[in-house]
């Protein structure tokens, strides 16, 4: 029988098989379960499926090992297993093709984001991917096909995984690509081609997410670009919901019928992906008997470096008012309030009127605080520099957006007007009221800082050009009294290096516990601004103290509040507002500036706490 080898050396089309997952689904299989453990738990089932598509006619069929990573196998339990599961796959698929089929072992993306979109290293996704790369040669594959993966990043280190593990078998490198032929971070199909050549796979092409209509495009703009061999896997069409189901309605005639299309636009290993059967292969077996593929001629690609270098940012102090104070070093005073819980801002711009005529440098705009629906933070930061002229620093959670979603928000923002954010990961939903809510978490708040500072070289995630770079100042949050606190260093160290110019701290309580965090991020220092929480009652000080994410309040601050609150009405509330005071006189010689919490939705508090009370 041929090698995988062969079969990518010779000019002829090759059947890949269709959707495991389905299959499974429909044999009763619930998506609670783990689909690569039913390998060993059910190996009977998973063994029906792969013989059901060598009967339709696939000359190279997939092992069940799509999530058998040890990441996602960990959230059942069974990271330990991951070699065994591979190596078992790779036996079983065998058994099922009984020498009329190649045996490709499937990768999938591992769940989780790496750097520099996540807290992921490139070193451990390649020890993850190894892991599974490892189980699967040891198990006899012909080869290996990645497949789904969305970023380049990723599927560069499950490349060299495969390569380490058996550098004499072939490698299938496959990306998932939206209509618009670009992945979710916005890399293009023409750069996927390009790179995954240059990175060695032998086959280059697209799977999942898109049916065969959309796919078509996308692979004909990567045959414009590559001789190598190329391969598409399509979803039979988009699933619609049916009930409480989700049906994939594009049929095996339909889908034999954009086989053919694709044969011509220069596909050469063609199969399926979700909503895929034995039925769907068979139709394209049938279609395809006697296509044959675009002979493909190209002049040498331009590759794409390594590194997308894009333009010069604009300089921190041409950016914003607030830039410009950072550059120069001059002290930073702001007041963080909240957007109104409805619609009207009228209470929120009041508020804002007031702080800047009492002079402060900015209005910071906190983004749904303790996962609470309040308004969103953009608009809210639009109406506050259109209405009241004062400039703000809008903070922003990666909690409840995609990546989509984020970009869209930080391109309005930007064409707004809006110069100035500070971008945190954000509570979980089951801090606040609506605890059914789902976060999203695409990427996490170094992740966001990358994306932002690409943007301010005018590129998007994936190094496409989005024309004029964006002037933001990039604010990232600090924790300086974190339980963890190494951990907490080493995400600083990171934001710093993904493009952070300033941090705010959560509140400081204890101006000697910022002094020794301030003294270890001294190989990272940026701009600090402190965060200050002026305290309004004892209640106040006890809820900060015990319910608030990262906020630490000394026991010595809370005897201070209860002997106030003993002392009379009034007395908490001045006590609160000596502790501010005489935390920011400690904190102004070690800072840049001064971030003050208005408790309560109450300005006027924080502008008492910088010694400027109003009427």
């Amino acid at each position: 029988m041929a090698t995988l080898r062969d079969l990518i050396t010779d000019s002829r089309v090759h059947l890949l098989d269709g959707a495991m997952g389905t299959m499974l689904y429909n044999r009763g299989v619930f998506v609670n379960v783990c689909y690569d453990e039913l390998t060993l738990k059910q190996p009977g089932l998973v063994q029906e499926v792969h013989e059901a598509y060598v009967r339709a006619g696939a000359g190279i069929i997939e092992t069940n090992t799509f999530g058998a990573n040890p990441v996602k196998l960990s959230a059942f339990g069974l990271e330990e297993q991951t070699e065994e599961i591979n190596r078992a796959a790779a036996g079983l698929a065998h058994r099922a093709a009984r020498g009329r089929a190649q045996v490709v072992g499937a990768i999938g993306p591992l769940g989780i984001r790496i750097e520099p979109w996540g807290p992921t290293a490139k070193s451990e996704a390649l020890a993850h991917f190894t892991r599974q790369t490892r189980g699967l040669a040891e198990g006899g594959v012909d080869g290996f096909i990645l497949e789904t993966f969305s970023d380049l990043e990723e599927i560069h280190a499950a490349l060299e995984a495969a390569r380490a593990a058996a550098p004499e078998l072939p490698v299938i490198a496959q990306m998932t690509v939206g209509e618009d032929g670009n992945t979710s971070y916005g890399t293009p199909v023409e750069t996927i081609a390009a790179r995954l050549v240059e990175w060695g796979a032998d086959v280059v092409g697209l799977n999942c997410s898109v049916g065969p209509a959309p796919m078509l495009e996308a692979i004909e703009r990567m045959a414009e670009v590559t001789a190598t061999p190329l391969s598409a896997q399509p979803n039979a069409g988009l699933p619609r919901a049916v009930g409480d189901r989700r049906i994939y309605l594009a049929s095996p005639d339909y889908m034999a019928q954009y086989a053919r299309r694709l044969i011509a636009g220069g596909t050469r290993f063609i199969g399926g992906c979700c909503g895929t059967t034995p039925e769907h292969i068979r139709r394209i077996r049938e279609c395809i008997a006697d296509a044959r593929p675009r002979r493909v001629v190209v002049g040498t690609p331009p590759i794409p470096p390594s590194q997308a270098t894009g333009a010069r940012p604009v300089s921190l102090a041409a950016r914003s008012e607030w830039g410009r104070k950072l550059a120069t070093g001059a002290f930073l005073r702001s007041v963080e309030i909240v957007p109104p819980r409805g619609w009207q801002p009228t209470t929120m711009l009041e508020q804002c009127r007031a702080l800047r005529a009492a002079g402060v440098d900015a209005v910071n705009l906190v983004d749904g605080p303790r996962a609470q629906s309040r308004m969103g933070v953009v608009p809210a930061a639009l109406l506050v520099e259109r209405e009241v002229g004062l400039e703000t620093v809008f903070h922003y959670t990666c909690r409840d957006r995609n990546m989509l979603g984020m970009l869209s928000d930080l391109l309005g923002a930007a064409g707004g007007g809006l110069r100035n954010v500070l971008i945190v990961t954000g509570d979980p939903p089951t801090a606040g009221p609506y605890p059914d809510s789902t976060a999203v978490f695409d990427i996490d708040s170094i992740g966001l800082t990358n994306v932002v500072c690409r943007l301010n070289q005018g590129l998007d995630p994936g190094g496409t050009s989005i024309g004029e770079p964006t002037r933001f100042v990039i604010g990232v949050a600090a924790n300086h009294g974190a339980v963890d606190r190494e951990r907490e260093l080493e995400r600083f160290r990171w934001k710093v290096e993904a493009g952070a110019e300033f941090a705010v701290t959560q509140p400081v309580f204890d101006p000697d516990e910022l002094a020794g965090f301030l003294e270890r991020i001294a190989p990272w220092r940026i701009p600090v601004i402190a965060g200050i929480w002026p305290l309004t009652s004892l209640r106040n000080a006890e809820f900060l103290a015990n319910e608030v994410p990262g906020a630490q309040v000394p026991e010595s601050v809370l005897e201070r509040m209860r002997r106030a609150e003993a002392a009379g009405a009034g007395a908490a509330h001045a006590e609160g507002i000596r502790i501010a005071q005489e935390v920011l006189q400690a904190v102004r010689g070690m800072v840049q500036g001064v971030q003050v919490s208005a408790p309560g939705g109450r300005p006027e508090v924080a502008l008492e706490a910088l010694g400027q009370p109003t009427a």
